[in-house]
């Protein structure tokens, strides 16, 4: 690999060598046709030695073409920005704006000597300057006059912390939930937002503060069988499927006697059916729509047309998509990417044309987002009615997927060829590869972070914390050609993104998880801690030896964290403690048999070390106390489930999430990583009690009892 390519990859934020998380760490050169692809999905020429140095000189002149950044993110303590102009002219002023686009007095003073540079024989300056007199967090328009020319850039305050609740000056507890797997009574087949209100009333009267869910996001209308939360067409918009179809106003007592028996047939079935139950909902959605256009003169038809003018272009760009891929689908396979190319962007002629003609069908799917989020802020109002502190912890996944509305109207700032992944790490030794589309560093900087910005302000409504999945991509993100096995990092600008997360959690008043399992650089949580952004912490990963070791004390655990037994993508305790996930995995050839026995040996010690643990911290509930060590999975210790939540909420960690699987003994986890439905029914599986009937249930009394004994 030649020098140029080397320096070009690390102008452009491209590693050329990075370490993976493994139990056996490993180190990697990255193979320079990996370096070149991703370059290349950058935009940087790299076939020839010649366009390299091109594409060098290129990003090394690139500050030096304008006067002005796109955009300067700051902290509000630490306000600065550079100006580039010709040597031969003089910078005569500055003026600031804010968000209402009145003036603000400021001061800007050169800071320390200006670099130079001779560009196509014309000598350039680029002056620091440092600002004073902002006072309010927030955004701005920044005005600079060189010579008789006005320049503007963004300029972001942000806060030196992101936003803490009051709250978290003492220990708090929750639920972790998987919304659809939610069972009641009355719902569908798969749990909606009707069911979310309940389990707000549950949380109140159980003395939860808290209640983290999965990804809400919309999932692609046309095959509602690709039901991972984390493969989005949009994460600017809800999931339908959560509607709760009965509290549509519109639909009728006779409407539900007529698709009674279809809803019976749903909920008969061992997995959530999402293709019956969203064709099912989506059908009566539609004659509730048709209702509702029968009369343009009421209220309810001036909310939706309100809720339309509000949201904008975006809800115009998602349902535009959903319209035409419906049409489309039928006929052209692959996606938004094979449709007729002047179809393929949506600030074509072609689909304002296309819109126009289908009007009916495009505003159906705007109904659809107007009726969730009417839904879904009711759920909120029942949090602030009974007084949850935090109240929904909602899910923010770390990419889209590419065949979506978010890739399709804003496909210039996505990296095009190149989906996002990991490398290998002790929970995944094999990498993995999400194939999520992730964005361009350059691009999104120069569109002032808007795309970015967007997302998170769409997931921090209605909640009081957002969990931010796979944080790191703040800093870096894994990168894999689309063909390809192997891939790199592309780095961002770790110190934007940082101060945006924070300026935007002060901005929305919503606490900020950073869900860090994985390859963490160095420095990296230290960063976070420093601005009040909470880590996640779980049972299986806080061990010492690389997970080889003891489990770590209660006390070990950090203080700003939201701590929880496992994740939806790791076996629930139940399931641990028996072994069935490495039967499992065996059963699916993801382990051969010598690896199996190892697995299982690993097993018992590991056992032995939970006991040990839980032995020391004193949690075994009084009249459940231990009677064996059961080091063999032969059988379960009759209190179990209660002392490890005791022992989980006795953790210095301020936040503690219940997860409804271990309290139920669930033996089977939601997701398992690396399947797809023909091999696993992943995001399929219901609880097995009904919401009715948790209140009353033993093992949940028990369990909330243990834990509140320590919360």
């Amino acid at each position: 690999m030649s020098d140029a390519l080397k320096r070009l990859a690390q102008k452009a934020g491209v590693a050329v060598h990075f370490s993976d998380a493994g139990l056996s760490r490993r180190s990697y050169d990255v193979d320079e046709g990996v370096i070149k692809f991703v370059l290349r999905d950058l935009g940087y020429a790299v076939d020839t030695e010649a366009q390299i140095a091109e594409s060098l000189e290129r990003i090394e002149n690139v500050r030096w073409q304008r006067a002005l950044e796109s955009i300067y993110v700051r902290v509000e303590d630490n306000l600065f920005f550079d100006v580039v102009y010709p040597a031969a002219e003089t910078v005569d002023g500055f003026m600031l704006f804010d968000a209402q686009n009145n003036k603000v007095g400021i001061e800007a003073a050169p800071d320390g000597v200006p670099e130079r540079k001779e560009l196509n024989g014309v000598e350039y300056l680029r002056q620091q300057y440092r600002i004073s007199g902002v006072a309010a967090i927030g955004y701005y328009v920044l005005a600079v006059k060189i010579a008789d020319k006005i320049y503007r850039a963004e300029l972001a305050v942000a806060p030196r912390h992101g936003y803490e609740p009051e709250v978290l000056g003492q220990k708090i507890w929750g639920f972790a939930i998987q919304l659809y797997s939610v069972n009641s009574k009355r719902n569908w087949g798969v749990g909606d937002f009707t069911d979310l209100g309940t389990l707000v009333e549950l949380a109140a009267r159980s003395g939860a503060s808290i209640i983290g869910l999965n990804p809400l996001n919309t999932l692609a209308h046309d095959y509602p069988e690709n039901a991972s939360p984390y493969q989005s067409i949009s994460r600017l918009y809800l999931n339908p499927i959560y509607i709760d179809i009965e509290k549509v106003p519109e639909f009728t007592a006779a409407d539900r006697a007529s698709a009674a028996a279809a809803i019976a047939e749903i909920k008969g079935q061992e997995f959530i059916c999402y293709d019956k139950i969203y064709r099912l909902k989506t059908r009566w959605l539609e004659q509730c729509y048709e209702r509702m256009l029968q009369n343009k003169k009421s209220g309810r038809y001036a909310e939706f047309s309100a809720f339309c003018a509000q949201e904008g272009r975006e809800l115009d760009n998602l349902a535009a998509f959903q319209a035409i891929y419906e049409e489309k689908t039928k006929t052209i396979w692959g996606g938004w990417m094979a449709w007729p190319e002047d179809l393929r962007s949506p600030d074509g002629a072609a689909v304002e044309d296309y819109v126009r003609q289908h009007r009916q069908r495009v505003d159906f799917f705007k109904f659809m987002q107007f009726e969730a989020a009417r839904q879904f802020a009711a759920a909120q109002a029942l949090v602030e009615k009974n007084g949850l502190r935090i109240g929904f912890y909602r899910d923010l996944a770390v990419g889209v997927g590419k065949d979506s509305a978010e890739f399709w109207s804003n496909k210039d700032v996505f990296v095009p060829h190149s989906g996002a992944g990991a490398p290998p790490d002790a929970f995944f030794p094999c990498g993995q590869k999400w194939g999520l589309g992730c964005f361009s560093p350059q691009e999104l900087k120069e569109r002032q972070y808007e795309p970015f910005i967007r997302v998170l302000r769409a997931n921090m409504k209605n909640a009081g914390a957002v969990r931010v999945d796979h944080v790191m991509s703040l800093m870096r993100l894994f990168v894999i050609p689309d063909d390809g096995g192997s891939g790199t990092y592309v780095y961002y600008n770790f110190e934007d993104m940082l101060n945006l997360l924070t300026l935007e959690s002060s901005l929305n008043r919503c606490l900020i998880v950073g869900e860090s399992i994985g390859n963490v650089p160095e420095g990296f949580l230290e960063a976070l801690q420093a601005r009040r952004i909470y880590s996640l912490s779980v049972l299986w990963a806080e061990r010492s030896g690389a997970g080889w070791g003891g489990f770590y004390a209660p006390e070990h655990y950090p203080a700003d964290a939201v701590t929880s037994v496992g994740t939806h993508d790791m076996p629930p305790l139940r399931m641990w403690w028996f072994g069935y996930d490495i039967e499992l995995a065996r059963s699916l050839g993801m382990m051969n048999d010598e690896e199996k026995t190892n697995s299982y040996h690993k097993r018992e010690a590991d056992r032995r070390h939970l006991l040990d643990s839980l032995d020391a911290a004193g949690v075994w509930p009084q009249d459940r106390l231990r009677r064996g060590d059961y080091l063999y999975g032969e059988s379960c210790p009759e209190g179990l489930a209660e002392a490890v939540h005791a022992f989980m909420a006795k953790s210095s960690s301020k936040v503690f999430l219940l997860q409804l699987e271990d309290v139920f003994e669930v033996a089977c986890q939601q997701n398992l990583p690396g399947t797809d439905i023909d091999v696993y029914p992943n995001w399929r599986r219901r609880l097995p009690v009904a919401l009715e009937d948790v209140p009353a249930d033993e093992r949940y009394v028990r369990n909330v009892n243990a834990v509140k004994r320590w919360r």
